[in-house]
């Protein structure tokens, strides 16, 4: 999920950027004979470090990712932590910034007692962090980090889809469930997030049969004027927009700008538009929809109630959101990979043993990793009604 930064999954750059061997690729074990660092058996507690953007724009994103975290080493502390060892968390801010994740990556890399990294938060930073994962063989998992350019399998695994996932469900969507004709879609360039998840909905769009009437762009995902590309838009008859920006930009600036030159059609977007900031008047935002990875109202798995009440109790009865919920799932991850690598569990034992290929069940989905790392999963679909996410749909993936 992205901003600006290169990091969301790049783009959020929400998944980390690796570069990878042949070997890596193949989600095949890796040569674990050049390192040693990184061990469990000497150690009464078992750390997990954590990179996340704690300051700047995408700040909302980290902070709930590391409430998230807490929440989670929390519970498995309280009924004895991994392999009988208490669970430490140490958390760094990467301010949104590629060269702070990479600062922080390797001060936790070169921490003999960190067995494995959670985080970094968006697609850049993640992008930076990767080839560092790979290099000091720290297994890292990235909660939100979408951006397809970041490659994964590696030592670099990540727990949210993909951001070109995100806009194939999205055309699918439009056409079938609103069956809409006329699409447009606008996006920044200059952001890997935005851009990616933009020309993936574009490509599906037609695909599928839609008429992509205008493809839009702006030079950056953190813009404040866009009411030229969205008049060229609203002239071209489109029914439906795509605007994968982030919450701070598509809530106060996209969508009211849609409104004030005559657009009345659905507005829609990716995980980035989790906790959108909004303008006085709710009704603008009536007909927006967005892509996410869990719904505080599916009933239908029992992970998610319990993981909401639990939240609830640690947090004054705060709600937690998507990004919360992912960084959740990070931590069980990481602990079921420690688990199954055993009491003397190293980094590489973790990674090649346990999270390679791993299965999992969590707070947003059950899925298996694919080679590259990454989870073809379930999507929701929010929708926005006077103000409020409402649970719309979940589209299941291909079989």
């Amino acid at each position: 999920m992205n901003a600006k930064f290169s990091a969301k999954c790049v783009a959020l750059i929400a998944a980390g950027a690796m570069s990878m061997s042949l070997a890596a690729c193949s989600g095949g074990s890796m040569d674990d004979s050049s390192s040693s660092n990184g061990s469990a058996a000497n150690s009464d507690t078992i750390t997990l470090g954590s990179v996340t953007t704690n300051s700047g724009t995408a700040a909302a994103y980290g902070e709930a990712e590391v409430a998230g975290f807490k929440l989670a080493v929390d519970e498995i502390n309280a009924k004895g932590g991994i392999n009988g060892k208490k669970v430490k968390l140490e958390s760094m801010d990467d301010k949104g910034d590629a060269t702070e994740a990479s600062n922080a990556f390797n001060k936790l890399a070169g921490d003999n007692s960190v067995l494995g990294v959670v985080g970094p938060t968006i697609s850049s930073t993640t992008a930076a962090v990767a080839p560092l994962a790979d290099q000091s063989k720290l297994p890292a998992i990235a909660p939100a980090a979408t951006s397809d350019s970041i490659e994964t399998g590696g030592y670099m695994f990540r727990t949210c889809f993909k951001d070109s996932y995100q806009g194939e469900i999205a055309a699918k969507f439009a056409a079938e469930t609103l069956k809409v004709k006329k699409v447009a879609v606008l996006y920044g360039t200059g952001d890997p997030y935005s851009s990616g998840v933009g020309k993936a909905f574009a490509a599906a769009a037609k695909k599928a049969g839609l008429d992509v009437v205008a493809e839009e762009n702006s030079s950056s995902a953190d813009d404040t004027e866009y009411s030229s590309q969205l008049q060229k838009i609203q002239a071209a008859g489109a029914e439906f927009l795509y605007a994968p920006y982030y919450y701070s930009v598509a809530g106060p600036y996209i969508i009211p700008q849609a409104r004030s030159v005559g657009y009345k059609g659905y507005v829609m977007g990716p995980d980035g538009y989790d906790g959108l900031k909004m303008t006085d008047d709710k009704s603008l935002y009536n007909k927006v929809l967005y892509t996410t990875h869990y719904s505080p109202d599916d009933t239908s798995n029992a992970k998610v109630q319990d993981f909401i009440k639990s939240y609830k109790k640690a947090n004054k009865n705060a709600d937690p959101n998507t990004f919360t919920a992912l960084g959740y799932d990070s931590v069980y991850m990481m602990k079921q990979a420690i688990e199954k690598a055993g009491k003397n569990a190293t980094r590489e034992s973790v990674r090649n043993n346990a999270i390679a290929g791993m299965s999992f069940e969590g707070v947003t989905g059950n899925f298996t990793l694919d080679k590259k790392g990454s989870p073809k999963k379930s999507v929701v679909v929010l929708e926005l009604k006077d103000g409020k996410p409402q649970y719309k749909t979940t589209i299941q993936p291909a079989k």
